[in-house]
């Protein structure tokens, strides 16, 4: 989905939330990665989705994230170990 054509913008949860309605799942089910702290992890934390950080050099500050990647392949092994763990 691409906010602008919705007409909601990140940080704004509702766009997570009809991401998940579109999917059919539930927004627990979701995780989401993006770049930025506050507009993709956070919000996608508080639509009550997983937030995935694709790490970015830029930003410094600490925040609470569900896990930090580096390049998108490591997503497959943090799902399984989740699976693994029954967290999923």
């Amino acid at each position: 989905m691409i906010s602008e054509l919705e007409g909601i913008r990140k940080p704004d949860p509702s766009i997570f939330l009809r991401a998940a309605e579109r999917m059919n799942v539930q927004p627990t089910e979701c995780v989401y990665v993006g770049d930025h702290p506050t507009n993709d992890v956070i919000a996608s934390r508080n639509a009550g989705m997983r937030g995935i950080w694709k790490e970015d050099t830029y930003y410094t500050e600490r925040f609470e994230s569900d896990g930090i990647v580096r390049d998108l392949l490591e997503l497959e092994g943090m799902i399984e170990q989740w699976n693994r763990e029954g967290n999923a």
